[in-house]
């Protein structure tokens, strides 16, 4: 069996400590720059060079003169009616929804599928069209109007016909 010197049993344990120290971050090898010794919240924001400016491409661009991106625009493109179907009546929202409630209910053929008073929305179904009927706050009143699912104005005769029988029952 060799023998080892006593200077070769120590070299092998302090090579061991100078890599476990060269490896283990010591400050000797860290980084010196200032940022990374203030905190994570403390550091400037760093924005990648792309990010900095608007976008230059087609998505920016302005629609041409009388063009309309509205969903009104594009229902009317579409040969729909874009007229909105709806009126103002005054008073407190909420007792303006009940009032609409008390004429659907009493109104021959009008189904109320579902109501949100929160929302101010009636689903009804009325002459085989569905529809909502929606009460929003506008100024001191609100305004009772007709739209399809999507929100936007309803097509066909139901809806024109049961907004103007709201409008006789509520409006003066």
């Amino acid at each position: 069996m060799p023998r080892f010197s006593r200077a070769s049993r120590l070299a092998a344990p302090l090579a061991a400590l100078v890599l476990v120290a060269a490896v283990s971050g010591c400050s000797m090898f860290g980084k010196k720059n200032e940022l990374y010794a203030q905190s994570a919240e403390s550091r400037p924001l760093e924005v990648p060079p792309d990010l900095d400016r608007p976008s230059a491409d087609r998505a920016m661009a302005l629609p041409a003169a009388g063009g309309s991106v509205s969903a009104s625009g594009m229902n009317n493109a579409g040969g729909g009616s874009a007229a909105p179907i709806g009126f103002n009546a005054s008073g407190d929202r909420d007792a303006i929804f009940a009032k609409v409630g008390e004429v659907l209910g009493a109104t021959s053929g009008v189904k109320v599928v579902n109501r949100a008073q929160i929302l101010g929305t009636y689903d009804v179904d009325y002459m085989g069209a569905k529809f909502l009927v929606r009460v929003t706050k506008v100024g001191d009143g609100a305004y009772v109007s007709a739209v399809d699912p999507r929100g936007l104005p309803p097509t066909g005769e139901a809806p024109v016909k049961l907004v103007a029988a709201l409008k006789a029952a509520i409006a003066p």
